[in-house]
């Protein structure tokens, strides 16, 4: 296996620089705004030089200052010097002795103060201020003039006086606190939503946009109520950012939005109008494409995946989606270790354009379950191919599908070695952990005529490995019961094939008949998985039976028990062209069994059994799928006495016919119940309606088993009914009610069926 290692490319800032004209968005704003102030700086200056005899009105625009170094004209002065300073009185210190002497002390000045107010004719109840005991000492004054009483004198409580009593005396009573009312008349504001201005030539978009913005806004999102008119600010404010966020990702990057609040069309305050006003300006698009980055092999490889055009508006979601296309081809074209680098967009405002440059030997550890031989059997890549990160996780997914390992994984290591071509060897390294090899299962299901089953079944995954599986089987029903031992190899020599050996007895006890069965069977097989439906599959092998069955004797009129010993081959061959293995809804599919046996019974009797089914899935739209089916069946070469019960031909049931008991059709003995038959022809049609989860079906099945060794489409018996679907994701849980058309004597009137999976 060998890898191609590409070095994505870097976009250097000097490319925006490069491009005249041209700005990145954040750059743009910090210019407008640097400019803005420059503007705003020279008006203020150009305003301050000019004198007022230039008789500028309000609003007129002020003339720039001249230039430094330039001649000036002479200004004549508003005032001369002459007659302002004799304007100025003149202040001579002789003339008034009070301005030369010395400032007086605090106390010299109180004593002053309240010798002029003994001057004056002191109010009633005063006394003299002179007689102030401080002043006479020479202290600072306390209080000057008589204190005025505001108001009516207080009258004391006669409790403050009195003693307090002894603590033990003291009774103290519990504090009742008031229980806070409930707010039953909260006010809740109510309000309306409403955007301006979002009116688009692309109505697609518009609608988008719209439904966008309704999705994840603020103001929607609380129900059209809010606790106050702040609130209601609060998420207008957070709707704005949104709805430019949402503008921006789809190219309108220089879109204005504006938020109020209208209470125009409010009656008694209620509701309010959030409005939202948009202007959205010019959409960008992609003027062109730069990609920096080695060349490739093949030489479009990254443009040819990057899903972008000229011309194209500038969408975040598809530049991301065309980015995770680039990110998902080079991988799967040999370069395991190639990352797309950091987009850069330039947007041009002038011309609304942008230009886009994109920069851009299996080995194990860990606790194995299995060795780096078996690893490379799951892998479905080849030493010298060229590196596909498709298989790589196709490989993980097998290592996780074998159920041997708790965790596992792979990726590609460098070698340094060279394969040729610019390309070189890588390891694929794949660490895995072992989990527990034990599970234990079961399934229940219900048919009427197959009666209830119920089967349990113990696995031991790995107990000859690699992946070499001991199971055993148990099986409990009211119609069958049966033990089994199987051996399976998986994966045997190539992914997906297993052999598998197998050893049970089984007890049947059907109307048709009654059997004690020992089986041995080998078998090989290749089939579809979850992981990887195939379109071709195929199986053989090899069986011995030995089978004791009740047979109806037409002689004696009574069922006997003969002992048969059949051996024979089966091979089988299918081609599936649908969509999805448990629930298609598209395609068709087509499956051939063959399978030669000998039946030893006192002689020897050769046979040969064969069958052929095809099915075809149509949707009618994208919740309802039309289905059908077509199944024929024939034995050739015995007699039907010779071939014992289990292995004759039956219709009727809920993989059959339904609305009819399991095995019900056909040819019937004397008492009424069926013998089986060498020829089998059955039809279905569904119409099955998905909604989410859960699914309905409609469907009329028709089928009959005929003596003869050819199908023949006469006397066909018809079933009808509804059934239900619960879809999960092992497959859709089956639940069909049915009734026969033109129900003859015996027959129920209601079948049900339950299992997993569709019908067919």
């Amino acid at each position: 296996m060998q890898s191609k290692v590409m070095v994505s490319g870097q976009t250097s800032s000097s490319h925006a620089a490069s491009q005249p004209g041209r700005y990145r968005i954040a750059g743009q704003v910090s210019l407008m705004v640097v400019g803005l102030l420059l503007a705003l700086s020279g008006n203020a200056m150009a305003q301050d030089s000019v004198p007022a005899q230039a008789g500028l009105e309000a609003g007129s625009v002020p003339v720039p200052p001249p230039p430094p170094g330039a001649p000036l004209p002479p200004v004549e002065p508003v005032v001369p010097d002459s007659e302002f300073n004799a304007a100025i009185p003149s202040l001579d210190l002789a003339d008034d002795p009070e301005l030369t002497r010395p400032l007086e002390s605090i106390d010299e000045f109180e004593r002053s103060l309240a010798d002029r107010q003994a001057e004056a004719k002191p109010e009633e109840g005063a006394a003299d201020p002179r007689g102030n005991p401080a002043l006479a000492d020479g202290k600072p004054v306390e209080q000057i003039g008589p204190v005025e009483q505001i108001g009516e004198a207080p009258v004391r409580d006669a409790a403050l006086d009195a003693p307090l009593p002894p603590l033990d005396e003291f009774e103290v009573e519990p504090v009742q606190f008031a229980e806070q009312a409930a707010d039953d008349d909260a006010v809740e504001v109510a309000y309306s939503t409403r955007v301006n201005g979002l009116d688009l030539a692309d109505k697609q978009t518009e609608t988008g946009l719209r439904a966008l913005f309704r999705q994840l806004s603020a103001l929607r999102d609380g129900d059209r109520k809010a606790a106050n008119v702040a609130m209601i600010a609060a998420r207008l404010n957070e709707d704005s950012v949104l709805m430019q966020r949402i503008l921006a990702s789809e190219g309108w990057h220089d879109a204005r939005v504006t938020t109020r609040i209208d209470r125009s069309e409010a009656e008694n305050g209620q509701p309010l109008t959030a409005v939202i006003d948009v202007v959205p300006g010019q959409r960008y698009v992609i003027e062109d494409i730069v990609v920096t980055a080695r060349p490739t092999v093949p030489p479009g490889l990254i443009r040819d995946n990057l899903a972008l055009k000229v011309g194209e508006p500038i969408v975040a979601e598809r530049i991301q989606g065309a980015e995770a296309k680039v990110a998902i081809a080079l991988p799967e074209n040999g370069y395991a270790f190639a990352e797309v680098g950091q987009r850069d967009v330039l947007l041009d405002p002038e011309t609304g354009g942008g230009v886009y440059t994109l920069p851009g030997e299996i080995a194990t550890e860990g606790d194995l379950a299995f060795d780096a031989e078996h690893v490379g059997v799951l892998a479905r890549f080849r030493r010298g191919e060229l590196y596909d990160s498709r298989k790589v996780d196709d490989l993980r997914q097998a290592l996780v599908a074998t159920g041997l390992l708790s965790t596992v994984s792979a990726e590609p290591r460098r070698t340094g070695q060279s394969a040729g071509d610019d390309t070189e060897f890588v390891t694929m390294l794949v660490r895995q952990d072992a989990g527990p090899p034990r599970t234990i299962a079961g399934s229940v299901g219900y048919g009427t005529g197959e009666g209830l089953r119920a089967e349990g079944i113990w696995t031991h995954r790995n107990l000859f490995p690699p992946e070499g599986a001991l199971i055993a089987s148990a099986v409990a029903g009211t119609k069958e019961q049966g033990v089994g031992v199987t051996f399976r190899r998986s994966n045997a020599g190539q992914r997906d094939r297993s052999f598998e050996v197998v050893a049970e007895a089984l007890h049947s006890d059907y109307d048709a008949f009654s059997a004690y069965t020992g089986r041995l069977a080998a078998t090989v097989s290749y089939v579809s998985t979850p992981i990887w439906q195939k379109k071709l599959t195929y199986a053989y092998g090899v069986q011995l039976l030995a089978t004791a069955e009740k047979v109806y004797d037409f002689a004696r009129l009574e069922r006997n028990r003969k002992t048969y010993y059949v051996g024979g081959l089966s091979g089988q061959v299918g081609l599936d062209l649908t969509d999805d293995l448990l629930n298609p809804t598209k395609g068709a599919r087509l499956t051939a069994l063959i399978e030669p046996e000998g039946a030893l019974r006192g002689g020897f009797s050769p046979y040969v059994r064969a069958r052929v089914e095809a099915s075809g899935y149509f949707p009618a739209g994208d919740s309802i799928v039309l289905a059908g089916r077509i199944r024929l069946g024939t034995i050739q070469g015995a007699n039907l006495a010779e071939i014992p019960p289990s292995r004759r031909l039956y219709a009727g049931g809920g993989g059959s016919v339904r609305g009819f008991g399991y095995q019900k059709l056909g040819p019937l003995d004397p008492n009424g119940d069926p013998i089986g038959g060498r020829s089998l022809s059955e039809a279905a049609a569904e119409v099955r309606y998905r909604f989410g989860n859960y699914g309905v079906v409609a469907f009329v099945d028709a089928g009959q088993s005929y003596a003869s060794t050819t199908p023949r489409f006469s006397d066909l018996r018809y079933g009808v009914g509804l059934g239900g679907r619960f879809y999960t994701n092992f497959g859709p849980l089956r639940v069909d009610v049915a009734t026969p058309l033109g129900r003859r004597k015996g027959e129920g009137r209601i079948n049900v069926y339950v299992s997993i999976g569709q019908a067919f």
